[in-house]
């Protein structure tokens, strides 16, 4: 029964202490994430970032990791300002757009004498 269950991954959880480790390391990065960020944005870019965040997460962490990666590699010489983050979250909504297409598929009554 205990060799079922190693295969099907059940009685696999991780240590408490090994899961405390991962939350703590995963805390670190984000303070390390955010310290950087305050450091590249003026307030009230980080302030538009964080509005944005609530909204879709997912494409603030997006516009995070551009401007990091752009300040990592020396692009960013001075402080992002709210007017470029902007231009930024333009220059990404037109990378992303999504195209959508709409068919309009009519149903054909089993009465129609059209045959």
């Amino acid at each position: 029964m205990q060799e079922l269950m190693a295969q099907h991954g059940v009685g696999n959880q991780q240590n408490p202490e090994q899961a405390n480790a991962q939350e703590d390391a995963k805390r670190e990065a984000d303070e390390r994430r955010q310290m950087m960020l305050s450091q590249i944005l003026t307030s009230e870019a980080r302030e538009r970032l964080a509005r944005i965040a609530l909204v879709k997460p997912e494409k603030a962490r997006g516009v995070e990791d551009v401007i990091l990666r752009a300040a990592q590699m020396g692009q960013i010489i001075e402080k992002v300002t709210e007017e470029k983050l902007i231009s930024l979250l333009e220059q990404i909504n037109t990378q992303t757009a999504k195209q959508t297409k709409v068919t309009i598929q009519r149903r054909r009554s089993v009465l129609e004498d059209d045959d």
